[in-house]
Formats: structure tokens, C-alpha cells, sequence
């Protein structure tokens, strides 16, 4: 876990190489082109990239209508503003009509940081969830996002990505098959199942091996597509440990936590603890301490799984 990449700037590298490959792809912006990296097609394809301002709603509004016409379009802006400013044109424009877009949100979480409460989006994941038939990913370290892009990118239909600020230490490889829709076992375990999302999944691998010098055998699974979801995975681990603790940069009311609970509780019931946001706004600070604040960091995750143990 040495190399440490931001997944956005993963997203923006792909997007070029998308961009090469795919000729009918659109990537549009909201104004924040350097900071979400879709600037990075824009020097490539200029004639492919539209910036619709501050306008948010303009933004998906024109991706629709691009998407309904026969492109493919990715527009970028930060989770805050996908997610919340632009809500009801995503649900109307996108999802009902089943449009051909990707909605690559960037600046999600705690991690944002310094750009404080107003900034940090706990609400993306419950938000996108809800809409019938959108694809919801959050990929966990640069490697992941660049594989699972590529694969939104050619699916037909809606999708909602979500991307870091920060960087975040890569652990897959690109010899690592990553698929769209089936979460990965990172690591075996009998005792309990930490079950993350995002740059959750390093701080759950990190966990996994201080209770493993506490002679406790912690499973760790990374559940990358949000929906749909791997229910097979997360039925074997309930079924085989008895014990999930779920992790999310996000609000533990509708995200993965409550994903998994809503499965679990239909199928195999089993105890559950979860890491995230818990009904709470953030505040400005370094990304970091923020986590250890807010308890989303390794040392959470260690004493969650001692309370389900």
C-alpha cells in the first residue's frame, strides 16, 4: 500500500483513454474541470467537452439530451452538488428515461476535508440508491476506479460514481479482476465479515490485521457496486461468520450499511455493527483527523468488531 492515488485523478486518466477508444463518448463539467480531472479530456477532446457552469441541473439536463440523442456521456461535478443540487433532473431526466449517463461525483465524504460541512456529501449513496435502475459504484483505490469506469462507461443505462478527494493507498493490481456488480474477497475469515466500500477498504484490511494479533480471523470483503448488490457474497459471509460489520465514508441511514442490513435481516439475520457517518454533519479540517473524529478510521473498525464479537 505504498503507491497512494486519488481516485479522481485515476478518473481522469481513463477518461482519455476512453476518449481514444470511443469516439461517441461526451464528458461534460459544472465548472470544476480542474478539480474533478475531467479537465484532463477536455486538453485531449476539446471539441467532445462541454462546461455548463455553475448550473448544475443545466448540467444533467444537457447530458440527457446528449445521451437520448446516442452518446455517452460522463459529467462530473462534486457529490454535493450531483447529488443534492441536481437531484430531481437526475431522477427525471436520467433515471425514467433510462438515459446513457454517468454521473462521476467527486469530492464525496469526510475526506473533502478543509472544504468543511457545507462540501462533505454523507447523502449521495442513499440518494442514487433510490432511483429505479441506476448502477452505484464507489470504487476503493485508483486501480479499481480506472477498471470499473471503463466497464460503467459501457453498460447501457444510468450511473451514479462515486470519487475521492484524497489520495488513498492502491492494493489491487491490474492483474486484479474487478466486476461490476460482484463484490471482492480481499481476505479469508471465520470469525467476523468487515464488509467496506470506498477508501473504507483499506482502513477494514488495516483492521483485519491488528485483530489478527488479537486472535481474532476477520474476513474482509469489498463491496465496490453498491447496486446492484452481491447478495451472494454477503449471505455466505453472514451465513459462515455470524457476525458483519459494515464501513462507509457515507451516512450509515442509507448507504452500505443500510444496504446490507435490508439484505441480512430479509435472509440471515446475524449481528451488525456500522462504521460511517452517524447522523451527523462534518466540519473544515485535515482529512485524517477528521476520520479519527468522526469514526471512520482503522481503530474504529477494531473496536466495532469487538463489540459484535
Amino acid at each position: 500500500m505504498d503507491i497512494k492515488r486519488a481516485t479522481r485523478e485515476a478518473y481522469g486518466k481513463v477518461l482519455v483513454e476512453l476518449g481514444e477508444e470511443n469516439p461517441n463518448l461526451i464528458v461534460m463539467d459544472a465548472d470544476l474541470s480542474g478539480s474533478t480531472k475531467s479537465g484532463e479530456f477536455a486538453k485531449a477532446y476539446p471539441d467532445r467537452f462541454f462546461n455548463a457552469g455553475i448550473a448544475e441541473q443545466n448540467l444533467y439536463g444537457m447530458a440527457a439530451g446528449l445521451a437520448l440523442s446516442g452518446k455517452v456521456v460522463c459529467a462530473s461535478t462534486f457529490a454535493m452538488f450531483a447529488a443534492g443540487r441536481a437531484f430531481e433532473i437526475i431522477r427525471n431526466s436520467i433515471g425514467y428515461t433510462g438515459a446513457n449517463v454517468k454521473i462521476c461525483a467527486t469530492h464525496a465524504g469526510i475526506t473533502v476535508g478543509e472544504d468543511g460541512a457545507s462540501h462533505q456529501t454523507f447523502e449521495d449513496i442513499a440518494l442514487m440508491r433510490t432511483i429505479p435502475g441506476m448502477t452505484v459504484v464507489n470504487p476503493s483505490d485508483g486501480v479499481s476506479a480506472e477498471k470499473l469506469i471503463r466497464q460503467v462507461v459501457a453498460m447501457d443505462g444510468p450511473a451514479y460514481v462515486r470519487l475521492g478527494r484524497a489520495s488513498v493507498p492502491e492494493f489491487y493490481t491490474e492483474q486484479d479482476e474487478i466486476e461490476l456488480g460482484k463484490g471482492k474477497l480481499l481476505r479469508p475469515g471465520k470469525d467476523v465479515a468487515i464488509i467496506a466500500t470506498g477508501i473504507m477498504v483499506s482502513e477494514a484490511m488495516e483492521a483485519a490485521l491488528v485483530l489478527q494479533e488479537e486472535g481474532i480471523d476477520a474476513r474482509v470483503i469489498d463491496i465496490h457496486t453498491i447496486k446492484p448488490l452481491d447478495e451472494e457474497l454477503i449471505l455466505t459471509a453472514a451465513k459462515e461468520t455470524g457476525r458483519i460489520v459494515t464501513c462507509e465514508e457515507h451516512s450509515i441511514i442509507g448507504g452500505l450499511g443500510g444496504a446490507v442490513a435490508e439484505l441480512v435481516s430479509r435472509e440471515c439475520p446475524v449481528k451488525i455493527a456500522m462504521i460511517g457517518q452517524h447522523d451527523t454533519f462534518g466540519e473544515s479540517g485535515k482529512p485524517d483527523e477528521l476520520k479519527t473524529k468522526y469514526g471512520m478510521d482503522t481503530g474504529a473498525i477494531v473496536q466495532a468488531v469487538k463489540q459484535v464479537y
